[in-house]
């Protein structure tokens, strides 16, 4: 990573942005930021000079403390910042979430770790409660139905990701946080006919010790995307917390499509490269090509005559989404916008980042310092933020109050 690159991060800034900033063209910037040439000193001073965007947590006060594991692009911190929560630690592996993640919390004063395999548990500070998402491409449906099409072992017996649970095990065990809470995809749960789930129950109750619950919640409460996830909440000590009684608003009653689309009527400010000119209109290259457009058109037509239901995904402005996946940068085809009578064109990822509640209706505050096919990977792989949020909420009582108690004992 080129110095350009590194301060260009820490100022919390795109590469469109820093060329605006900067006063150079995009084609510039790139050079300097993959090393092919060298920029001024006076650049790399006036990058030094920009202060980062400060992020502020909804309440003062520290109220806990946490660790960010497999965090992604950090949806499960803003959930557990919101409620009080100090991050004090995170981990993840890919590098380009990475760049994500330190633009959007620019004023942390600890690094991100990478590989949890080459972390030693006392090398983790002591934390109230342990987040993680971890990887769940090996339970979730399309990532087994890809491993059985290629012969490859999914679930605990994928070495590469299976059994990254057991590295939240191993730390869970070295520190005893009070709770902690992990996120994962539905199908975990009937995976391999429940056998996973069964242990990884096993080994969070009867191994650690800790009183585990969990509840499947679909966030299109809250974002107007179908995506049920498997929240596990554990305790160390006895509670009475139970899912059961989280009050989750009707689905039926949750937002449209509409609260995430560039109204391209001129309401919003245009954000290149995502929309430009006085209406700010979504740029073209979202837009399919008829190819492409035709292709996909073909191959439902095909899947359909065969009673599948493989296909597109075409929505309006009243319409609520299927769940956007990881793969989204290869052809858009799962959430597709129509367009009058031409060809749809994919969401921008400002309106992924909305659709993950990132950033609120006609927010773009959130930062996206990487290309568009990094932000469609981590949007597709992140956690619904107003979800988490709720969740996050309903577990505060069990996690301020002891928390609390602790520090005052230790005086």
């Amino acid at each position: 990573m080129t110095e350009f690159s590194v301060l260009r991060q820490q100022a919390g800034l795109s590469v469109s942005d820093a060329a605006g900033r900067l006063g150079y063209t995009e084609r510039e910037v790139y050079r300097w930021e993959n090393g092919t040439v060298k920029p001024r000193r006076a650049v790399l001073d006036l990058l030094r000079a920009i202060k980062p965007r400060v992020r502020t947590q909804d309440r003062a006060a520290t109220d806990f403390t946490f660790v960010d594991l497999f965090a992604g692009i950090g949806g499960l911190r803003l959930g557990f910042e919101s409620i009080g929560g100090k991050c004090l630690f995170t981990c993840e592996w890919d590098r380009y979430s990475q760049q994500t993640y330190r633009a959007n919390f620019p004023d942390d004063e600890h690094d991100i770790a990478g590989d949890i395999r080459k972390v030693a548990e006392a090398d983790i500070p002591a934390h109230d409660v342990l987040l993680a998402g971890f990887p769940c491409q090996p339970f979730s449906i399309a990532g087994v139905s890809k491993k059985n099409a290629l012969n490859r072992p999914h679930g605990f017996a994928c070495e590469a990701q299976g059994t990254l649970f057991f590295e939240v095990a191993r730390i869970i065990q070295h520190h005893r946080p009070r709770a902690f809470l992990l996120e994962n995809v539905k199908n975990l749960v009937n995976h391999d006919r429940g056998r996973t789930f069964h242990v990884m129950r096993e080994v969070l109750t009867r191994e650690l010790g800790y009183h585990v619950d969990y509840r499947i919640i679909d966030a299109k409460s809250w974002v107007p995307q179908h995506r049920e996830r498997i929240f596990i909440a554990g305790f160390r000590d006895r509670t009475d917390f139970t899912f059961d009684t989280m009050d989750v608003p009707g689905p039926l009653k949750g937002p449209k499509l509409r609260a995430i689309l560039h109204p391209e009527n001129g309401s919003e400010r245009p954000e290149k490269p995502y929309t430009s000119g006085r209406q700010a209109t979504v740029a073209e290259k979202y837009t399919l090509s008829d190819h492409l457009w035709g292709y996909l058109r073909a191959y439902a037509d095909k899947h359909r005559e065969r009673g599948n239901g493989f296909g597109f995904g075409l929505f309006g402005p009243e319409d609520v989404a299927r769940t956007r996946s990881a793969r989204y940068f290869k052809d858009g085809s799962e959430i597709l916008i129509r367009q009058g009578r031409g060809a749809p064109r994919r969401l921008t990822p400002r309106e992924c980042a909305r659709l993950m509640g990132f950033d609120g209706p006609g927010q773009s505050s959130f930062r996206i310092p990487v290309s568009d096919t990094q932000a469609y990977k981590q949007f597709g792989n992140a956690v619904a933020v107003p979800a988490v949020k709720a969740v996050a909420e309903y577990l505060r009582p069990h996690l301020v109050q002891p928390a609390q108690q602790k520090r005052a004992a230790r005086g």
